[in-house]
């Protein structure tokens, strides 16, 4: 494959050229390209999110006090915890290099593993009885967090390095370290994590970065086909899982047993919100009677507060925030950059999706927390650090309009989003037009 060639920017804009790594993939990285401001609308967006999330849980602190037995403030500050950890996280993945977290994607990917494994053999809490978080003290985090970042760096790592090197459709350098993380996932966070949600948002993650990467769709759709009959094998042999899915099938029977409690008491609660909501000093849901009401059930206790009114606000908030995600990825300057982009936007906006699905019977309930809002901090640090890698990568977008070409076809302005490969960078298109 030969070499890219680059180019200045403009007359104002240039750049070094880059070096060429080990693997001898000549891609831009970020340190090559001239650095300018970044998305400041991206972090602000992020912020608001959270802070949304703070309101909310301030708002039900009372009652999950009650519930919980402990000081009227315990949740809030956990909560505000949480959000200064994330604001740490996301610092220090923006600040970081891209390179180092090119060059470290392995030993990360090595370090969640073993964290998944501690999981598996500390003791559990009775009220959560899954393997789920690994427990220091009074502290403690889900594993399936730190692996969700990972993987996003590892498989981004792997896929731009292939696809480089011409192999993105190799067994050996593609296909196989994919089907033994394929199998890791299914065995541990399905088998005996039970985390079938958790398990799904990083199947989607790698489907997207595969086919975002140009690995051939014909063994995309094999592989999905395979997973998805082995999805539905977890589901027949888990009660559990059944009764959810029967739920989803059965509403207005299941609202009657107690499988179904969960998915009808959400929906009470987002339809007592009405127009506006019934305001922040308001509402019983939270009260016992909607199970997981700070975590998974968050979204319907918002609709309780803050009607439907609240829910477009904050559904456009969402869309915003994925908006700016999506406009980084189409102007990221080398395919490592691009892949982060697309794996953190497919991580957040399934785990949104499953999320608010759920809540208003879209969706089958699964245990997946509302980015930014839930309460807890594992998925507000790992999903902040997600947005804190896209927002280095701002840094060294495109100022112009993304271009690309394919063999000797010119990809024009607007049409690379519907574009499948990683394509060169505007950067080398600019140079081959002279």
């Amino acid at each position: 494959m030969r070499p890219r060639k680059h180019s200045r920017l403009n007359s104002r804009a240039s750049y070094q050229r880059p070096s060429v790594s080990g693997n001898s993939d000549a891609t831009i990285t970020a340190s090559s390209v001239r650095r300018h401001r970044p998305d400041y609308i991206l972090a602000i967006l992020t912020l608001v999110l959270a802070v949304i999330g703070l309101i909310v849980i301030y708002s039900i602190s009372p009652a999950l006090a009650a519930m919980g037995h402990v000081s009227g403030s315990y949740y809030v500050e956990k909560q505000l915890l949480a959000i200064a950890l994330a604001v740490i996280a996301f610092v220090a993945a923006s600040k970081i290099p891209l390179t180092t977290w090119r060059r470290y994607a392995k030993p990360l990917l090595i370090l969640a593993a073993l964290a998944t494994m501690v999981a598996l053999v500390l003791p559990v809490n009775p009220n959560y009885p899954a393997h789920r978080w690994v427990r220091l003290g009074s502290l403690s985090f889900q594993s399936v967090e730190l692996l969700k970042f990972a993987l996003l760096v590892w498989l981004a790592s792997l896929l731009a390095k292939n696809s480089a090197n011409g192999k993105i459709a190799n067994f050996a350098a593609t296909f196989k370290p994919l089907i033994i993380v394929l199998i890791v996932v299914g065995v541990v966070i399905v088998g005996l994590q039970s985390d079938l949600g958790s398990a799904g948002v990083i199947l989607m993650m790698m489907a997207a970065l595969a086919f975002i990467s140009g690995v051939p769709f014909k063994k995309i759709i094999i592989f999905g086909c395979v997973i998805l009959l082995l999805g539905l094998m977890a589901v027949a042999i888990s009660p559990y899982r059944r009764a959810r899915l029967d739920t989803f099938f059965n509403p207005t029977q299941s609202c009657q047993t107690a499988k179904g409690y969960q998915a009808c008491q959400a929906l009470i609660s987002v339809g007592s919100g009405g127009f506006i909501g019934q305001g922040l000093g308001r509402g019983v849901q939270a009260y016992g009677y909607l199970p997981e009401a700070s975590n998974d059930s968050i979204f319907a206790i918002y609709a309780e507060k803050f009607g439907f009114v609240g829910c477009v606000i904050l559904l456009l908030l969402f869309i915003a925030l994925f908006a700016r995600i999506k406009l980084i990825a189409e102007r990221a300057p080398d395919d490592f950059s691009r892949l982060i982009v697309f794996g953190a936007f497919t991580w957040l906006a399934v785990e949104s999706l499953i999320n608010i699905g759920g809540m208003v019977g879209l969706l089958p309930l699964k245990g997946i927390t509302l980015p930014f809002i839930s309460y807890g901090g594992t998925s507000m640090i790992f999903s902040a650090g997600a947005v804190g890698l896209v927002f280095q990568v701002s840094r060294y977008t495109s100022f112009g309009s993304p271009r690309v070409r394919a063999g000797t076809k010119e990809i024009k302005d607007g049409d690379y989003p519907s574009r499948r490969r990683l394509g060169r960078t505007y950067y080398a298109a600019t140079s081959d037009r002279g």
